[in-house]
């Protein structure tokens, strides 16, 4: 079963979003602040796809909800919900773990195709990568190695703890290296061809991929802006 945790203090929103989760066949467990939504996490096991946090809650906040989360499971798709006037809280989101951010109000169609696609990157995970996949399951570029199967990127034998967004933008740029990718490319090969967002969620995902690949991250050497483009991988 799909199983998603919906963190939200509005009742009417709350049960606008249930109700379309379960229309389209999720099962769904709700939290009406920050605190109950990590003691229903537990509750369960962490046994969840994908879980929605709205940033401005009682008790504690998304952005910590998100922290504490990504400390347990690197895996879970996590989206969070904002209003408009939020710009830096979205980014602070992005940056501490979060995959992704939808904006209030939202229709059904916009929340479902977002969470539809945190659920294939966490199916995906679940199975080992793409199923029937026989070759290039191992991608070594210098000091990297990406395996496509595990879904792991180890740099000089070490693990790099990746989400799935995180790992799906290295696996592209691994398949394509040294050339020079847009922001759009990145974003409709990563987020999908429906995702209503903007383009600056791909950048802050590059800035928290820097943290974690380069050993300066404010004098990148391998994952390159291109300005005016997007990004390459150089090895």
């Amino acid at each position: 079963m799909k199983k998603v945790l919906v963190a939200e203090d509005e009742a009417s929103i709350r049960e606008f979003i249930v109700i379309n989760l379960k229309r389209s066949g999720y099962d769904v467990v709700e939290a009406a602040d920050g605190a109950e939504a990590l003691r229903e996490y537990d509750a369960h096991n962490g046994d969840f796809d994908v879980v929605l946090l709205d940033i401005m809650m009682p008790e504690i906040d998304g952005i910590e909800v998100c922290k504490q989360l990504r400390k347990k499971s690197q895996s879970v798709g996590i989206i969070m919900l904002t209003a408009k006037t939020q710009e830096m809280d979205k980014v602070t989101g992005l940056l501490v773990g979060a995959d992704d951010y939808v904006t209030k109000p939202f229709s059904p169609a916009e929340l479902m195709a977002r969470v539809d696609a945190s659920y294939r990157r966490v199916a995906m995970n679940k199975m080992g990568g793409e199923l029937g996949q026989e070759q290039n399951d191992r991608i070594e570029l210098g000091e990297f190695v990406l395996d496509t199967r595990s879904r792991t990127l180890k740099k000089n034998r070490i693990p790099i703890d990746l989400t799935q967004v995180e790992f799906q933008i290295m696996e592209y740029f691994f398949q394509n290296p040294g050339a020079a990718l847009d922001r759009a490319d990145i974003l409709n090969k990563v987020w999908g061809s429906s995702y209503f967002g903007e383009e600056k969620v791909v950048d802050v995902n590059i800035r928290r991929l820097r943290m974690k690949v380069e050993d300066d991250p404010s004098t990148p050497k391998h994952l390159v802006t291109i300005w005016g483009l997007g990004y390459k991988w150089v090895e």
